[in-house]
């Protein structure tokens, strides 16, 4: 998704997300909390998982700012 949408918009950078924010949806294999995370620029794609916990709201809030904080570091190294 991260890689499309840079590539789309013509953008330097793309984050995506995508997970179970809850409160329902979730599977012993992707519990509620699960998050993939990914940011896409020029020198590649950066993928991970977070695992939030059940909180609805804490999962949104959380999600953002690893995302946030993922590119702030991936713009510090480059």
């Amino acid at each position: 998704m991260a890689d499309s949408a840079r590539k789309v918009l013509a953008s330097d950078y793309a984050i995506a997300t995508s997970g179970i924010a809850g409160p329902t949806g979730g599977s012993p294999e992707k519990p509620v909390g699960t998050v993939w995370i990914a940011i896409s620029g020029e020198s590649g794609t950066d993928a991970w998982k977070v695992q939030l916990g059940s909180n609805r709201l804490r999962v949104i809030m959380e999600t953002s700012n690893h995302a946030l904080n993922g590119l702030r570091k991936r713009l510090l190294a480059e």
